[in-house]
């Protein structure tokens, strides 16, 4: 809940020991407060500082809230629910953004915008103020995952200078605790229907001696495996259908026997191959069913008119009888070669097409087995539960 005093701006910052900047940050959203005639505060969310931090701003006027959970994410979470603020914006305590020049969130919020977000590369960059990792490599390419995955229209998917609803941001419920809470506030902003948009900022230098909180490969990893996880269409069925259909189109041009192409020749193990990619791709498709059923049926996505159609239609019953159906005919392929077989007294076999045969059917029962183990997961998961 927030609190009992109401206003219409609260500038938030998350703190652990930031002694070295935060004056000046706070100094520069005091004075934006004041120019602009914004009824405001400004907060600290601190996250257990040693060095005197949280006296520092409380002397020039700061509210200060402590955070006992440790995180970037939970700080934030902790100030959040402590704001008073009908908008908030957040940005780092390290003098990096420029709190004295917050009007153009402030706008667009006032225009009916859900989340700001701050775009560093619209805005400017200074030299020094962002590792050549995170400016060439890690922010376009996390920010094309973003807008690839989840259709959302920012081209700085990780600025940390961002403004919203505090209402509508508190209803997403918003769970991580890391440096990843910067992609979830996206993304569920965005699979939430909310209204985002973006302005121009700028990022400089920070002013602190130390090294920054933020671990390039271990918090770059957090934020892709978030991404990862909220979107099971990229993470496993993309994947299943391309491997499924490879491997189908091979199975295919290979059961009736060796090809020769370019002087290459696509054999037996070829054959297996081929198999082999469409056992993992008809897993991979129904792990990709279960988890978006699974998704919706937490909260952990929303529901959509596509993951509606796939209730009504990926049911347990019809997903029993179609993989009924693909056991049986993979039983019959087996049995036909099994047939073949025993026609020669099960000696040599001969026919160069009967161990075609034999995979293929092995293939079909898998795959038959697979589909009958996901139907019945996916009525577990739908069972009802208070």
């Amino acid at each position: 809940m927030s609190g009992t005093s109401s206003v219409e701006l609260t500038t938030l910052m998350p703190c652990l020991n930031e002694a070295e900047t935060i004056e000046v940050c706070v100094r520069k959203a005091k004075a934006y407060l004041e120019k602009s005639g914004v009824e405001g505060e400004v907060l600290i969310a601190d996250n257990g500082s040693t060095d005197g931090s949280q006296g520092l701003a409380e002397a020039l006027g700061a509210r200060v809230v402590p955070v006992a959970e440790k995180g970037y994410g939970a700080a934030l979470q902790g100030g959040i629910k402590a704001a008073y603020g009908k908008y908030i914006i957040m940005g780092d305590a390290d003098d990096s953004y420029d709190f004295s020049a917050l009007q153009p969130f402030v706008d667009q919020l006032r225009g009916g915008a859900d989340l700001v977000m701050g775009n560093r590369f619209k805005g400017g960059v200074r030299p020094g103020a962002m590792p050549f990792l995170h400016k060439y490599l890690g922010n376009p390419v996390l920010s094309f995952v973003g807008r690839l995955f989840f259709d959302i229209p920012v081209g700085d998917f990780h600025c940390g200078l961002r403004g919203f609803r505090a209402d509508r941001i508190r209803e997403l419920g918003l769970r991580t605790t890391g440096m990843e809470f910067a992609s979830e506030m996206v993304v569920r902003s965005s699979l939430a229907g909310f209204d985002i948009r973006e302005v121009p900022t700028t990022l400089d230098p920070d002013g602190r001696t130390r090294p920054p909180h933020l671990k390039t490969w271990r918090d770059g990893w957090r934020h892709l495996k978030f991404l990862l996880m909220y979107s099971p269409r990229w993470l496993f069925f993309v994947p299943g259908a391309v491997c499924l259909a490879v491997g189908l189109f091979l199975a295919a041009w290979l059961i009736g026997g060796d090809v020769a192409l370019g002087g290459v020749v696509f054999s037996q193990n070829s054959f297996a191959v081929a198999c082999f990619l469409t056992i993992v791709g008809s897993q991979l498709v129904s792990v990709a069913v279960i988890a978006q059923q699974y998704a919706t049926l937490t909260g952990f996505r929303p529901h959509t008119e596509r993951t509606r159609w796939l209730e009504r239609t990926v049911t347990t019953d019809r997903l029993v009888v179609f993989a009924a159906i693909v056991l049986a005919a993979g039983i019959a392929v087996f049995s036909s070669a099994l047939a073949v077989w025993a026609g020669s007294s099960f000696g040599d076999i001969t026919n160069p097409l009967v161990p075609r045969v034999v995979v293929a059917g092995f293939t079909i029962i898998v795959v038959g087995i697979q589909m009958l183990v996901a139907a019945f997961l996916v009525g577990i998961l739908r069972i009802p539960h208070s």
